[in-house]
């Protein structure tokens, strides 16, 4: 029997939550009491199934499991005090806040257009502070062309 994915995404999720790194299959397995083929198998059904995040090329391993990012990118993402965290994007970074009830979550990132460093601020999914003041978000891409633009689409 194979897990299910509300399951098996949260294993992963927790996972990622609590440590900043995604779980291996075998891991998952484990956590979910089903075999390591089964497991694998669990995982490749959860990123089939749409989920916002996506394996490296032609591996079991997590690359990405919104809103985190499992390789280290701009995003860095600070909780409570502990850095360990990566974002997937400067957006998805945002919805740690909603993740981390009452704790303070910083995102610190350079801007990518200029250069400068970003400061963000949040508690429980509302900003608290930005350095510089006043940010503002911008995506070149249309919503529409998202999914192609994903980067082992």
């Amino acid at each position: 029997m194979t897990a299910n994915l509300d399951d098996t995404f949260g294993v992963i999720m927790n996972r990622m939550l609590t440590t900043g790194h995604a779980p291996h299959y075998v891991e998952i397995a484990a956590e979910l009491e089903i075999s390591p083929d089964e497991g694998r198998a669990a995982l490749h059904e959860l990123f089939a199934a749409g989920i916002s995040g996506w394996l490296f090329p032609d591996t079991d391993y997590i690359a990405s499991f919104a809103p985190f990012s499992n390789l280290p990118s701009q995003y860095r993402i600070t909780i409570d005090g502990q850095q360990g965290w990566f974002g997937q994007c400067g957006f998805e970074s945002l919805a740690v806040s909603w993740l981390t009830p009452g704790q303070l979550v910083t995102i610190d990132a350079p801007c990518l257009d200029c250069g400068d460093p970003i400061h963000i601020e949040m508690r429980d999914g509302t900003v608290i502070g930005t350095e510089p003041a006043g940010l503002v978000g911008h995506v070149t891409v249309p919503f529409r062309k998202w999914g192609s633009q994903l980067p082992f689409a």
